[in-house]
């Protein structure tokens, strides 16, 4: 079949039931949405002094998307460049000083494409990447010289892979990853293969995800290799230098010590595998010391093709530095070999050692580990690990020398990891002028205070709070909790003792903006605007109700601008499903009606423009971690109905519904057409239909195909396609990347529902990955998916 590109959507010149088209719009009042300036962001300097107010682009045009990339071992590379395919484009920068003055524009180069600015330790430089058309720069602005953005001379990055550039300590110096100088030029392809592709097991288990963008041959190989190998270096921006590392190499990770005298690199190995992405590739994990020689070898990991379902590699990982010594490792090691279904008194054990020192054991887990944070005195950190089968999480104080051993560890909090109205809240951390994180401490003599921020979710929905947490007593002491009628979350705490905040605030009548808060006064940093104000008539709720086993869904309900009471609407559902091991926290409330309704890219939102009304619905499957999905199917059947009933009381026609989800909620439409007659259309994007094609597991099914072959069966809605009698209309990225998601799925589910008597609609989308990002693009399915729920749900009695 010969295939052509008309346009962007695919053409396909045969068979005759296909269409060829241009680009489609959806209507003036929805582009003039897309067309309204992004919000702004911040990035807060570590001293707390200033923030950087940084406004980026959305919809590049599809002739951006459509630019030359080469897919390698789970990457994406600009071949032209040496950086990623896709990048955050900065338009509008400006310095913010927050003790008051004027506000400086921060000017960007005309002839590149910004990047995210990172800021020194000190707060009083931040650099910026720029891409040009022929590679990625280097650019830094001194506060002292009035925000000016210089570029740094003879320094091309290679972000193809790793951290392109950092801070070093003291923010003098950035260590940085360079293009080799003498790299010459990328490999030609060869006129014909030297011989066949050939792979072979060796009679072990070897679990593998159905991963994309893998290597496929040599040249493969040799384009890898070309691209990805760089050349550590340290620019000294003072004297003007640039001082290599080492030898150049595919560096995935570097990071210097506390005290800059060492690094720590961790670099990729051959042979490559054409079955894992990169980040399983086998790997060194080494110490460098400041002339680029390998001082100490942390970890010399083979390939990671032998890692249990949910398991973890054998051998040292989650190195790091431990952040209030001058050059000392820590890192956790599997006590199980990775493998959690093996039954043991402990999952892991923590290391540490100095640069030269021998490693020491410092304390043993009895679950997986699942974090750490280090206080900034005495020698201390918080340790987290998580129980699978309960999901349940624990955080604990430990120390992180050998001579503090003997000190048992000090549980803080336990919880279920899916209880969100018994968050404690999450740490919060500040920079060092080494340009390491430590825990944010409350001023105590004893270092023992930390904040904590967190959603603040009731029955009534969420008010985010901080809190000042005593973790030698146990006390937490509220702080600051959003109000009732709004919603305000604190983004940063600028001092010890939490006078000076940074918070976000916005409320169903007002967009999202920052503000600069501290005791004697508050002032707004951002001035962001309504791109819509129509919506703001449009009711919002949030309504609970139960499914017919008892167990309690939420879902939030928008009714569409200018509905009266008693008139009943045409209805979008939407959902994407997600297992909990108990109804109690299935249950739970997610969200706040007090949140501003934000419209943007292809959102199921913007049907709320067309007349429809819109349910975001909360999709529990309850059930153990290990046989949940054996009532899959009947679980996402009952919450559709129990939510479909509810929201007829507040004026939802349920005879004129749609459902619509994307990737696994893609999946939930797919099987709601299936299996139930609730609805009178469907639309999935970005789905797999198929679940025999993704064999070793998927979401959170742990079992593989040939241990649960009836439930991957009975989820796939592949295999009954012929019940599918409801229009569905399905929509995918010819370029989608996501695990699991590959465009075949969408195309073998239209060609399945077809073929069995059913209505359907396939529109693949060129260049476009698993969310969609090309104005053409965006426009597009906004138009297919209002055409399809105009024909097929609001038109119908």
């Amino acid at each position: 079949m010969f295939r052509a590109t008309i346009c962007g959507v695919l053409a396909v010149t045969l068979p005759a039931d296909a269409s060829a088209q241009t680009y489609q719009r959806p209507p003036k009042a929805v582009t003039d949405i897309l067309d309204h300036a992004p919000p702004q962001g911040l990035a807060v300097s570590p001293a707390g002094t200033h923030v950087l107010l940084v406004r980026t682009a959305r919809y590049p045009s599809i002739a951006e998307v459509a630019a030359p990339q080469l897919r390698l071992a789970g990457l994406r590379i600009n071949p032209a460049t040496n950086g990623p395919a896709r990048q955050t484009r900065v338009t509008e920068m400006t310095l913010v000083p927050l003790a008051g003055g004027a506000k400086t524009a921060v000017f960007l180069p005309e002839d590149g494409r910004a990047g995210f600015p990172v800021w020194s330790p000190d707060g009083k430089r931040f650099a910026v990447p720029v891409t040009t058309p022929k590679g990625v720069e280097l650019w830094t602005a001194d506060l002292a010289d009035g925000a000016r953005l210089v570029r740094v001379p003879g320094v091309t990055l290679n972000a193809a892979i790793g951290d392109e550039l950092q801070w070093m300590p003291g923010s003098e110096s950035l260590l940085v990853q360079l293009v080799p100088e003498k790299r010459g030029a990328p490999p030609a392809p060869p006129a014909a293969p030297a011989g066949p592709v050939v792979q072979q097991s060796d009679g072990k288990a070897a679990p593998v995800r159905t991963y994309q963008d893998l290597l496929q041959n040599p040249h493969d190989e040799a384009l890898f290799r070309h691209h990805a190998t760089s050349q550590l270096a340290v620019v000294d921006l003072a004297a003007k230098t640039v001082t290599p590392l080492g030898e150049p190499a595919i560096v995935t990770n570097s990071d210097p010590s506390p005290d800059g005298k060492f690094f720590l690199v961790s670099r990729l190995k051959e042979p490559f595998s054409y079955l894992q992405p990169y980040s399983a590739f086998p790997r060194a994990v080494e110490v460098w010391d400041a002339a680029g020689k390998a001082v100490r070898t942390v970890a010399d990991l083979p390939l990671q093709d032998q890692v249990p379902i949910e398991g973890v590699p054998t051998g040292p990982r989650a190195v790091r530095w431990v952040p209030t010594l001058p050059h000392a490792l820590t890192w956790v090691e599997a006590q199980d070999d990775g493998d959690p279904r093996k039954k043991v008194p402990h999952r892991d054990a923590v290391f540490t050692a100095s640069v030269d020192g021998k490693a020491t054991e410092l304390l043993r887990l009895e679950h997986r580990f699942a974090g750490t944070d280090f206080f900034p005195t005495g020698n201390r950190m918080l340790v987290r690990d998580y129980d699978r089968e309960r999901k349940w999480l624990r955080t604990f104080v430990a120390p992180t020398t050998a001579l503090l051993k003997t000190a048992e560890p000090k549980l803080l909090f336990e919880r279920s990891a899916q209880d969100r109205y018994g968050d404690p809240g999450s740490p919060l951390t500040r920079v060092l002028p080494s340009g390491h994180r430590v825990l944010r401490t409350a001023g105590d003599p004893a270092g023992d205070t930390l904040w904590l921020s967190g959603p603040g979710a009731g029955p009534k929905g969420d008010r985010p709070f901080l809190d000042r947490f005593d973790t030698a007593t146990g006390k937490a002491t509220r702080v600051f909790q959003s109000g009732e009628k709004v919603y305000e979350d604190v983004v940063a705490v600028l001092d010890p003792k939490g006078t000076r905040l940074i918070v976000r605030r916005e409320s169903p009548a007002e967009p999202p903006n920052y503000v600069y808060r501290d005791a004697e006064h508050e002032r707004p940093l951002t001035k962001n605007t309504d791109p819509w104000p129509e919506l703001r008539t449009a009711r919002k709720e949030l309504v609970t109700t139960k499914r017919a086993d008892g167990t309690a869904i939420s879902f939030t309900l928008y009714l569409p601008p200018g509905h009266k009471d008693g008139e009943k609407v045409p209805g979008v559902f939407y959902a994407y499903p997600t297992e909990f091991v108990s109804a109690d926290t299935a249950g739970q409330v997610v969200g706040s009606p007090h949140r501003f309704t934000a419209v943007g890219g292809y959102s199921h939102l913007f049907f709320l423009t067309q007349g429809y009304a819109v349910l975001e619905v909360s999709m529990p499957v309850v059930g153990p971690p290990g046989t949940a999905n054996d009532t899959f199917v009947e679980q996402l059947v009952a919450n559709a109905k129990a939510a479909l009933d509810k929201a007829a009381e507040y004026g939802v026609d349920p005879k004129r519904v749609g459902v619509m989800g994307h990737s696994y909620g893609a999946f939930m439409t797919a099987n709601l057409l299936a299996h139930s007659d609730l609805f009178r259309a469907g639309i999935a994007r970005s789905g797999a239909y198929n679940r025999t094609l993704t064999p070793f597991g998927f979401q959170n099914e742990r079992r593989t195909f040939w241990e649960a072959p009836e439930v991957y069966g009975k989820m796939s809605p592949f295999y009954h396609a012929e019940k599918i009698k409801e229009p569905l209309l399905l929509i995918h990225g010819q370029a989608d990347n996501n695990a699991g998601t590959f465009p075949v799925q969408s195309e073998r589910m239209y060609a399945a529902v077809r073929a069995t008597g059913g209505t359907a609609r396939l529109v693949l989308l060129p260049h476009e990955s698993h969310g969609y990002e090309a104005r053409e693009s965006v426009e597009h399915v906004l138009h297919e998916q209002f055409a399809w729920f105009d024909k097929y749900v609001k038109g119908q009695k």
